[in-house]
This record gives C-alpha cells, structure tokens and sequence, in this order.
C-alpha cells in the first residue's frame, strides 16, 4: 500500500512539472494574469510599429498623436531606428511574428541604413521615413546618444537574427566614435554640428544617464580608451556647489585612476544621482547593459535605488502614480523627473509617462506591476497601441500620442521580464558587449 501511495505522490508531481513546463513552453514566466495582460500590451504595442513603419524604408515614425485628429510625424532618428529592430527582436520572442516574418522586416531596414547619408558611419538626427533622406531644416547634427542606442540596437540584432549579421557587423565597425570623444577631458561631446562644422560646446560627463550605453560600446569597440570609463563623474565633487545637494563620498582608485565616489541621500536611500532625475536616464541603459547581474555593488543597486526614489517621491507628494521621465505631451515633448534624484532637477509636473513604469518591471516587479493597474485606472491605456505617452496626476489629463521610442522601450522591457533578459543577453553574446564587463563588476558605489 505504502508502495502506491508513493507513486501516486510522484504521479502527481509528474503532472505539475508537465504543466508547468506546458505552460511556459514560451519561456514565459508563470505568474498566470499579470503576465498575460503583459503580452497583451505587447501586442498592442507592437501593433504601433506594424502600422506606422514604412513599408518600403523600414523607418518607424517618430509619433503620432491622435487629438484632436491623427497627426504623424513622418520623420525619424536613430534612437527610433534602434527601438524598432529591437522591438522586432522581442516581439518574436514573445510570440507577436515569426522569426521568418521578422527577418524579412529588419533586413529592409538595414537596406535602407546601407544607404542613408552618414558622418564618419554615424547618422544624422533626423531622417523622412518615406525615402530615408536628410530632415535638413532641422540641421544637420549627429548626437553620440543617439548614435549609441542605434548601435546597441545594430548588435543586438546581428546576434538575435544571425543570418543578418554580415548586414550588421560592417555598419557596426563603420561608426566610429573616436571622432565624438574628446581625450584631453576623456568624455564624449554632445555630437557634432556638420553644418558647422564643431563639436558641441557641452560634454556627456556624469555616468549615471543615457549615454552611459554610447560610453560602454565605444570602448567595446576600441573607439576610445578603458580611462574614459573612470574619468566619468558619479557624482559631481562637493566644490560644484551649483548641485542639488553636497554629496558624500570618498576617492576610490581603479585600474590606477583616482575617482571621488560620492552619492546623495534622499529620505534614507543613498544613490549617484542622474542629470534630471528621470526614470528614462536612469533604467534605460539597462535594456541592453548587464547593470544588475554584473554591478551589484554599484549600478545595479543604483537602479533599484532610483525606482524607490520614485515611488518615495509619489508617497510623499501623494501622487496616485509614480513614473517620472521625459515624454511626449500637447503634441510637444517635455522633461520630466524627480528634482532631488538629479544634479540639476527636472520638474516633475506631477507628469508621469507608462515607460518609466516598464522600465522599472526588472528592479521592482510588484511596484511596477501595481503601478501599471493604478496607471490603467486613470485611463492611460489605449485599446489600439497600448498605453498613451502620459498623464497628468493633478488634472487626469492623458496626452493620446505614442512616441515609437517610448513604445519601443515598453516592448524591450516587456521581452526581458517575460524572457529572461533575452535583449541584454544577445548584446553582452557580441564581442563588443563582453569586452568592458569587467568595468561593471569592479566598481562599488558604497550605497549598500
């Protein structure tokens, strides 16, 4: 008796691994509601880029607002261009196309980027999406951010999709960003103006914001050298008293350069603090950047820190919502953040953008997830494309526009929740992504 009690036991447990493996022959976590209103909203969201991606270029718009009529922005830029094909990445993933339909999709547009008008490999701002040529009344400027994200988009996709990888490796080789950093102050500047032939007059010099992504790739790539990693700022010194508030800190040395390690405090949570902020500068990178698994000790933690900050801030102001980042609003777009999370402080507005919200899924999945309900309840989601671009707390005023690098960013975050950092793990597999790895694991932000 005792005999077939045991094998009914291992009967039973034979079941519910079966189950569980049926269920999440996807890959997909089972975690059963939530999960599943997740890929619905990246269906809808993808829906976005199926419907307003050129056809013949491969180019998505840049965003399309829908009050009091439709309006496109038939124009695009290479932040855009990397969020499509990494948008096409997840979305097989997640089951939304086939990996053959996908292909054929992304190959017209690494066509369509072999063509366009480039400086020194690197792309213009703004380009029409009907035909890929120069938006010239808007000048003629190549950002290093921006270049940055098309690049992780470019590697990503030659690792996802590998019979696309001799169409990605050569336009990867030929952006060169040495001509975008400046070695006697080891930062990269703000772009180049071709028109005007200068560089900006400004620098990307503190680590902790988007650029970060464009740093960690141009010393991937041998563009710049390792040094340029330490000669970034964490947080400013305490003699920069133009700050929000005077950091604490120490000097710390690595690979023989002395780098003062200061933070600032807010309500107990110690963090390096962004530009502005915003969730966007913060979390961003890590769509593509192993911040968590590599840098426990220090942007990984900070990450986390910076999504407390701003539920924090919601509390305390008694916000319904949190998710402070720069997003489009009355056909505009506007900065947002946390003022004491930044060295300078964009205002909140009491603003919040969906994005924020996803990006947040990885460092804080339950606060994500209830935010996404409370963000649902004030009618931020949209049956169409998924959720508007923003809201506001105080009026409940939602700006029914989708901007497809904000949509991009939903679809990306989605895709590394469900799928096990899939994104981030198909740009630290390329060569360029492994190389500085050693740069996150060794450095401790001492915010423990």
């Amino acid at each position: 008796m005792k005999k077939y009690a045991i094998s009914a036991i291992s009967l039973i447990v034979l079941v519910a691994i079966v189950l569980f493996l049926l269920n999440n022959k996807a890959g997909l976590k089972a975690d059963g509601e939530l999960d599943q209103e997740l890929l619905v909203t990246a269906e809808k969201t993808f829906q976005f880029f199926e419907d307003y991606t050129d056809p013949s270029t491969g180019l998505t718009m840049d965003r399309v607002d829908f009050e009091p009529n439709e309006v496109k922005a038939e124009h695009t830029s290479p932040t855009n261009i990397a969020m499509y094909l990494m948008g096409m990445a997840s979305a097989v993933e997640l089951d939304l196309i086939s990996k053959k339909d996908a292909e054929k999709k992304v190959e017209t547009t690494l066509h369509t980027l072999e063509e366009m008008e480039k400086w020194n490999g690197l792309y213009y701002n703004w380009y029409y999406t009907k035909d890929a040529s120069l938006k010239k009344d808007w000048g003629q400027f190549i950002s290093s951010v921006d270049n940055g994200w098309l690049t992780a988009g470019l590697i990503v996709t030659g690792q996802y999709f590998e019979n696309l990888k001799g169409m990605t490796d050569p336009l990867v080789s030929a952006m060169d960003y040495s001509h975008l950093y400046d070695p006697e102050v080891g930062h990269l500047y703000g772009g180049y103006d071709v028109e005007k032939n200068s560089v900006t007059s400004h620098h990307y010099g503190l680590l902790y914001t988007e650029p970060r992504v464009a740093s960690y790739l141009a010393i991937g790539k041998g563009d710049v050298p390792e040094e340029h990693w330490w000669k970034l700022y964490r947080a400013f010194p305490p003699e920069f008293d133009w700050q929000q508030q005077r950091p604490n800190g120490k000097t710390e040395t690595y690979d023989g350069f002395d780098l003062y390690q200061g933070y600032y405090e807010y309500d107990g949570i110690k963090y390096v603090p962004s530009w502005g902020g915003s969730m966007f500068e913060a979390l961003m990178p890590s769509l593509v950047l192993k911040e968590n698994e590599l840098g426990k000790n220090a942007l990984g933690i900070n990450n986390k820190h910076h999504v407390e900050g701003q539920i924090r801030f919601a509390e305390k102001n008694e916000y319904s919502a949190w998710g402070f980042s720069p997003a489009g609003i009355r056909n505009n777009y506007g900065e947002f953040g946390v003022p004491v999370l930044g060295t300078e402080g964009y205002e909140d507005k009491a603003t919040v953008t969906p994005h924020a919200t996803f990006l947040a899924l990885e460092h804080a999945p339950e606060e994500a997830l209830a935010n996404i309900q409370a963000l649902k309840e004030l009618e931020a989601y949209g049956e169409d494309y998924g959720f508007y671009d923003t809201v506001n707390l105080k009026s409940k005023e939602v700006a029914h526009s989708y901007l497809s690098l904000d949509q991009g960013m939903i679809l990306v975050s989605i895709a590394n929740y469900l799928r096990d950092g899939v994104i981030r793990e198909n740009f630290h597999k390329d060569p360029i992504g492994k190389k500085p790895e050693h740069l996150l694991e060794k450095e401790n932000f001492n915010i423990q």
